[in-house]
């Protein structure tokens, strides 16, 4: 082992590209790669579905909307209108006493 002067690693001048380059084009072409192959098994999902689970993913989104129209057509004053309503038309033995001692 030769005993000499500290030498700096090379910044990718003349000599080529350095490691730090080289990995960075490796995740850029890794990720590159996998949001190709994550777009491919989206493909291929949708190509496995039966019509049956079309239809049936079609009316899950159809009710879903459905309900956030129905929440977002009321107002919070009639919401809390209705519950009052509803608490109004329980029997007595569902009321909370005001206090635990009596």
């Amino acid at each position: 082992m030769e005993r000499g002067p500290l030498r700096l690693q090379s910044s990718g001048g003349a000599l080529g590209a350095g490691k730090r380059e080289k990995e960075a084009k490796d995740k850029a072409q890794i990720t590159g790669s996998k949001e190709q192959d994550e777009e491919e098994e989206e493909k291929c999902w949708l190509d496995k579905r039966t019509p049956a689970q079309v239809a049936l993913e079609k009316m899950q989104e159809k009710q879903q909307m459905e309900g956030i129209l129905k929440k977002a057509s009321k107002t919070r004053k009639e919401r809390v209108e209705e519950f009052g309503g509803h608490l109004d038309a329980l029997t007595e033995h569902c009321n909370i006493p005001s206090s635990w001692t009596q």
